[in-house]
């Protein structure tokens, strides 16, 4: 299930990257043109921030691994 979240969000991102690439030959104002960009961009870097979370969880351990465990269970004062 959430390989298909995933695939959405990246989904999501062709589409927004598709319409930023033709909304400058749409025709629309310069002022609608900002608004526009300006939305669509802020929708892009949320989504994409949430595909960044989604692999960041996914890559991360579960536990540490402790490299410097000792094998026997001694004390510093029996030297």
């Amino acid at each position: 299930m959430k390989y298909n979240v995933s695939m959405r969000k990246a989904r999501i991102l062709l589409v927004l990257g598709v319409c930023m690439a033709i909304l400058p030959y749409l025709g629309f104002s310069y002022s609608w043109k900002d608004i526009l960009f300006t939305v669509s961009g802020l929708v892009l870097i949320f989504f994409s921030y949430l595909l960044y979370k989604d692999y960041k969880e996914l890559e991360a351990p579960s536990e540490p691994f402790d490299n410097f465990r000792e094998n026997s269970n001694f004390n510093e004062t029996e030297i």
